[in-house]
C-alpha cells in the first residue's frame, strides 16, 4: 500500500469520534411479496467522524498540519477506533483461530472474529499495533515474524498438520480523509469550531 503513511491520527483530536461499520445490501422486492437479498461486498467498510465540537486554535493548527501532510484524501493513515481496537478485551495468544497448519504453510493473516458459530464473520487485520501481537500454536505461545503494515505473521518452521494457529492483538484501522477540504470556523478568541472531519476505511486486504 504505497499511498499509506504509517502514522496515527492524533488521539487528542479523535476524542468524541463517532462511527462504525457500514455494509451494503441489495434488496430485490419479488412479485410474490417476498424479497431476495444479496451483498456485493465481502467485508464492511468503516466510516468515522472525528469532529469533537470546539477545539483550541492550537488543535486546529495540528489538524491542518496533519491534513496537509496527508495531501488531503490522497494518503491513508492509522486511526484508533475508540470502540473496536482489539481482538478481545484482554488480548491473548488464543483469541482468534487463524487456521490449521498443513506442514507447509508459513504465513497467516491476523484477523478478528465477530459472532459465534455458525455465524462467524472474519475481518482481516492489516495494521496491528507494535508490541501487542501474541501468537500461539496449539495454545503454546511462540515468537514469530510480524509485518505491521500487512498484518501477516510468518513462521520460521511451518506449523504441523492440524495444529491450531491462533493470535490476538490490538489494531488500528487504515483510513483516509473522506474529503479534500477542511471547514474551520474561528468561533471566539483562540477558539475554533470544526463541524465535520469525515474519515473512511481503506480496504487494503481486498
Amino acid at each position: 500500500m504505497t499511498d499509506f503513511h504509517n502514522i496515527r491520527f492524533p488521539t487528542r483530536l479523535a476524542f468524541g469520534a463517532s462511527g462504525g461499520p457500514v455494509r451494503r445490501t441489495d434488496i430485490l422486492q419479488l412479485a410474490s411479496g417476498g424479497e431476495a437479498r444479496n451483498t456485493p461486498h465481502a467485508f464492511s467498510r468503516r466510516r468515522y467522524n472525528a469532529v469533537s465540537g470546539l477545539k483550541s486554535q492550537a488543535e486546529a493548527s495540528e489538524l491542518i498540519a496533519f491534513f496537509e501532510s496527508r495531501l488531503g484524501a490522497l494518503h491513508a493513515f492509522r486511526f484508533r477506533d475508540p470502540l473496536d481496537h482489539a481482538t478481545t478485551e484482554s488480548v491473548s495468544a488464543t483469541d482468534v483461530l487463524l487456521g490449521l497448519g498443513d506442514g507447509e504453510r508459513t504465513v497467516f493473516q491476523l484477523a478478528k472474529a465477530y459472532g459465534i458459530e455458525p455465524y462467524v464473520q472474519m475481518r482481516p487485520l492489516t495494521k496491528p499495533v507494535v508490541g501487542t501481537v501474541r501468537v500461539a500454536v496449539d495454545a503454546v505461545e511462540i515468537d514469530v515474524a510480524i509485518n505491521y503494515l500487512t498484518g501477516e505473521i510468518t513462521f520460521e518452521t511451518p506449523p504441523s498438520t492440524g495444529a491450531r494457529v491462533t493470535a490476538g492483538c490490538e489494531f488500528d484501522v487504515p483510513v483516509r480523509f473522506a474529503m479534500d477540504h477542511l471547514d474551520i470556523v474561528l468561533s471566539d478568541f483562540a477558539a475554533t469550531r470544526i463541524d465535520d472531519i469525515p474519515l473512511i476505511e481503506v480496504l487494503d486486504h481486498v
